[in-house]
């Protein structure tokens, strides 16, 4: 498979060193909206200007697209899906009905194949959702992230006046994963389910009352949750919060029996200590299948819903079948 990155922050390192990992693919570009000359990929690809792109319309199989969900992939997914079979981790979920039509008809007219919103959520969680309620058709799910730093959370807390750098860190409450996990069906609440940690790193005499109060009541980011704001210096944070771990669970539970009388619990776990590199090795994986899809003539919009689970691995189905069924 000819693969292609299409833009190069954590998210395409991420994908130019898992296609690398992948004896099936070759990476063999990456295009940036940056000055190529200034990206010096450690596998030492070739990198090319946007632009550019349009001189590989038959010499990608999957262009892999690594850009934001706020601004970038709204328009930049329906818009390559004309001329490429394109991928992406789009995980607006509110926004995902909208994003996949405009993808889809995009994909549609054009003979190509585009999947979006693979990750791990949307993605493989998703995916564990849809398998536990399967199984467990009068259960009851439950989504936990964290303990993991929120790259959105801590953009935005940056963006507040007097603000030089911050980390927000997702972190479960214990007492509400032991509830679920009990199989006692919790009703929770959003302040109940996770709090939110703030490490922030102030200019000098900035007002740090006012900076707390704003980052506490701000909509849609913290004001529903329980929040600590910590203040720390620059050499603290890049001492101790440059990494992006992350992680979380999807927990069903639900009953069985004719009296309903035995307890079920699923739960799917991750742990990560690269939440890019993850979700980067999740779009090689996808990248893969929808290729295979591709050639059986496959075309439109898809999500990890629509994919089997054959066309995701490098094996064949008889090597799937002797060593992983």
């Amino acid at each position: 498979m000819k693969i292609a990155v299409y833009g190069y922050g954590n998210l395409g390192r991420g994908v130019e060193c898992a296609v690398q990992k992948s004896p099936d693919m070759e990476l063999i570009g990456i295009f940036t909206r940056r000055a190529p000359e200034s990206i010096k990929p450690r596998s030492g690809v070739p990198v090319y200007k946007n632009d550019e792109l349009v001189n590989f319309k038959d010499k990608i199989d999957v262009l892999i697209l690594c850009g934001g969900s706020a601004t970038d992939l709204p328009e930049m997914t329906p818009a390559l899906a004309k001329d490429f079979n394109v991928l992406d981790s789009f995980d607006t979920h509110a926004a995902i009905p909208g994003h996949f039509a405009r993808v889809d008809e995009a994909a549609a007219s054009s003979g190509h194949i585009a999947l979006i919103s693979a990750g791990w959520d949307p993605g493989m969680f998703s995916i564990n959702r849809l398998y536990a309620s399967a199984i467990l058709p009068n259960g009851k799910d439950y989504t936990f992230w964290g303990r993991g730093v929120s790259q959105g959370h801590s953009d935005a807390i940056r963006r507040i006046k007097g603000v030089v750098d911050a980390r927000q860190y997702t972190v479960p409450v214990p007492e509400a994963l032991d509830a679920v996990r009990s199989g006692s069906n919790p009703a929770l609440t959003t302040r109940d389910k996770h709090t939110r940690e703030c490490y922030v790193v102030a200019e000098e005499g900035a007002d740090l009352v006012r900076i707390e109060r704003e980052i506490k009541e701000m909509p849609n980011y913290f004001a529903d949750y329980n929040t600590s704001v910590t203040f720390i210096t620059m050499e603290e944070l890049k001492r101790d919060h440059m990494g992006i771990p992350h992680g979380g669970a999807v927990i069903t539970t639900g009953r069985t029996g004719w009296e309903n009388e035995n307890t079920h619990v699923i739960e799917y776990k991750l742990k990560l200590d690269s939440n890019p590199e993850f979700t980067s090795s999740v779009l090689v994986a996808f990248a893969r299948a929808i290729d295979k899809m591709h050639k059986r003539g496959v075309t439109g919009c898809k999500t990890v819903f629509d994919v089997a689970p054959v066309d995701l691995s490098p094996l064949s189905p008889e090597e799937l079948r002797a060593h992983m069924l």
